[in-house]
């Protein structure tokens, strides 16, 4: 299976967003659906190796009414210990590729995925978002040694 990975670019002309495929990774396993946090820390593993990063990245992963992969995206590269997540910017890529659901992804460098206070702020922000948007936050999942989700931990 082929996964996508988008960038949100700028059409000078016409001052208007879009996106464009920046790569593709074909995924060996056969992931029609995400139907657990685990397969999501599973294929950002994989695909990202998130729990190797040096700096903080977060990725949004945008899925369907059926929880199909529509693609990632990356929203931010921060420090060792922070990285600034916009609201507006995840759901503008949200919004622009049609996704029904999404789920936050991003790194602990330091290998522990306790959830700051900032993570559990940046989740309770985008969720509120995404209900008023019509575009629910599925998950956030925090990736270090191990992986913590806010759905599994009854936060979301």
């Amino acid at each position: 299976m082929y996964v996508p990975s988008y960038q949100l670019l700028l059409n000078k002309k016409t001052g208007r967003s879009y996106l464009k495929k920046e790569r593709e990774v074909l995924y060996e396993e056969d992931i029609n659906t995400v139907r657990t946090p685990y397969m999501v820390y599973k294929l950002v593993e994989d695909m990202f190796k998130l729990s190797e990063k040096a700096e903080e990245h977060a990725y949004i992963m945008a899925l369907n009414s059926k929880c199909k992969v529509l693609g990632f995206f990356n929203v931010s590269k921060g420090t060792v210990n922070s990285s600034l997540i916009g609201i507006r910017e995840i759901y503008v890529r949200a919004l622009l590729i049609g996704a029904s659901f999404i789920i936050l992804i991003h790194n602990h460098p330091s290998q522990d995925s306790t959830p700051s206070e900032k993570d559990v702020e940046i989740t309770i922000r985008l969720k509120e978002a995404g209900e008023l948007l019509n575009i629910p936050l599925a998950d956030h999942i925090i990736v270090g040694e191990k992986y913590y989700s806010f759905k599994e931990a009854g936060v979301l």
